[in-house]
């Protein structure tokens, strides 16, 4: 066999011997080894101590101490106290005003002076407006005109009468002397009569007078118009310059009213219940309200009165709640939502 021969045989691969392992046997057992001392020595230190001298060397095993949930009985419905908020009911309506009114005239009149706006304030007895006196002016002078001169004329028949008084006792006294004729005293009996009757007659004009400037002064007060209730204007109808007339005279150019006065303490919520549901409300019942301009607001309010009607058409039955919180947000016409309450 040549060299090179042998050579190759040298790089040749034997398949029939055994591959060496990463680790000897020895390797594995010194790992073994301190592998159970590094655990023993770990559970010696980590072991609690024993105060009680107990020989055991084994570690203890901590218990867990935390209680497992019980369950719990729900509450029954005798149990459960009633909440006296609970909604029983809701409805819808619209704040309104028990007293509103619309101001005119009770004559027919030219407007010289309107004396309100949009928002005003306003007290009972206040001038809203004026309308043209001239002519009832004039009417009322010339009725204490006519007065006074009917008591002047009373003054003299009750001059003349104690002249005729005088004539007819002396008369009387005379007569039976034969001083006075019969037709004497007969004149003067009936001249008596005479000025006692006229007498009567001029009291009682007078009377008719003084009813007659009353008249004229009542007439004459028409043309002034002020506010029958205390309250806030909510619409001012008419300006100056207009006509103004307690009824409808035709035409577009002739008002009806002054303007319209609202009484902000008189308002109130009107809502529809539906028939099938009425049977829950009552008189002074507890009501939560909120109008739809301050939903979040909760305002405090109660039962007035069940309206003793229903609508046929909507079969609703009207109810009046009062609001017991007063305030200047809350005008007429707006929408509210009500929540009726346990009682």
């Amino acid at each position: 066999m040549t060299d090179q021969s042998k050579l190759l045989d040298q790089l040749k691969i034997d398949r029939t011997e055994t591959p060496p392992t990463g680790l000897g046997t020895g390797a594995v057992v010194t790992i073994a080894l301190v592998s159970a001392t590094i655990g023993a020595a770990a559970m010696f230190w980590l072991a609690p101590s024993n105060p009680a001298g107990d020989e055991s060397s084994a570690p203890a095993i901590v218990e867990n101490k935390t209680p497992k949930p019980q369950p719990t009985e729900a509450p029954t419905a005798a149990e459960t106290p009633k909440d006296a908020n609970e909604q029983i009911l809701n409805a819808s309506g619209y704040v309104t005003a028990r007293r509103i009114a619309t101001v005119s005239s009770q004559i027919t009149g030219l407007i010289t002076e309107v004396n309100v706006e949009e928002g005003m304030v306003v007290d009972a007895g206040r001038v809203l407006a004026k309308l043209d006196d001239a002519l009832a002016r004039v009417d009322y002078e010339l009725a204490v005109a006519r007065l006074a001169s009917q008591r002047a004329a009373v003054e003299n028949t009750r001059a003349n009468l104690a002249e005729a008084e005088r004539v007819f006792e002396r008369a009387k006294k005379l007569r039976p002397q034969g001083l006075v004729s019969e037709a004497e005293l007969t004149q003067a009996t009936a001249r008596y009569d005479a000025l006692v009757a006229d007498l009567e007659r001029a009291q009682a004009d007078v009377g008719v007078l003084e009813l007659e400037i009353a008249r004229q002064q009542e007439r004459l007060a028409f043309h002034i118009i002020t506010a029958p209730f205390a309250g806030v204007v909510t619409v001012k109808n008419a300006q100056t310059g207009e006509i103004v007339s307690p009824g409808s005279a035709g035409g577009g150019f002739t008002r009806t009213g002054i303007c319209t006065i609202v009484d902000m303490d008189s308002l109130e919520i009107e809502v529809d219940v539906n028939e099938a549901f009425i049977g829950r409300v009552e008189a002074g019942q507890r009501v939560i309200a909120n109008l739809d301009a301050y939903p979040d607001w909760d305002i405090e309010a109660a039962v007035i009165a069940i309206i003793p009607t229903a609508d046929r058409a909507k079969a609703t039955v009207k109810v009046r709640i009062q609001i017991k919180d007063k305030d200047a947000r809350i005008l007429p016409d707006m929408g509210a939502k009500v929540a009726f309450l346990r009682t």
